[in-house]
């Protein structure tokens, strides 16, 4: 009886860990024949960033799909949000749904924001598809060149520029957003 359950616990362990091992993602992969914007990176964990080191390498086309600040962040060089991910949830046909959040919050138990933090930088590219910045204010000037930009209870304390039409015209804000400067197609 020990040995019999002994060996299920020991082929129970090895699947799980099989299971559980990380496999490299698309855009992780060296000499990738196709292109990141179509292979979307299946990580779906936060980002929690309290640094600037740590801040653009969630950005990056290797980060995670939502950034979540726990502080105001500074930089004096221009940042990217770059690659496309899935956020771990299917929309009604069963589809990944491709998402990048830049969280510039943080919130309780009931998804209530508790503060709201502020991310400065002279430039930010938004490159990934369906990516928004919630809750906090970017100050800087915001260039979009990927398509169904969101802005959601957040501030741009600058200039929008959108780097093409396309870009533009999916461009989204709720009533609670602002933006202080101008909003422009900038090719």
């Amino acid at each position: 009886m020990k040995a019999k359950v002994l060996l299920l616990s020991f082929a129970l362990i090895i699947s799980l860990l099989t299971g559980c091992a990380q496999q490299p993602s698309q855009s992780q992969t060296p000499n990738q024949t196709t292109p990141p914007e179509t292979t979307p990176d299946v990580q779906t964990s936060a980002s929690i960033v309290a640094d600037n080191a740590a801040f653009e390498k969630a950005i990056s086309n290797t980060g995670t799909w939502i950034i979540c600040l726990t502080k105001d962040l500074t930089f004096d060089k221009d940042l990217v949000l770059d690659g496309e991910f899935k956020n771990g949830k299917k929309d009604d046909e069963g589809k990944d749904i491709i998402q990048r959040k830049i969280a510039l919050y943080t919130q309780d138990e009931d998804r209530t924001v508790t503060a709201r933090f502020t991310l400065t930088a002279p430039k930010l590219t938004i490159n990934s598809p369906n990516a928004r910045i919630q809750s906090g204010t970017f100050k800087g000037d915001l260039y979009v060149s990927a398509k169904n930009f969101e802005l959601v209870d957040a501030t741009v304390d600058g200039n929008v520029y959108f780097t093409t039409e396309e870009a533009q015209s999916t461009f989204k804000m709720d009533e609670k957003s602002k933006i202080t400067g101008k909003q422009e197609l900038k090719k």
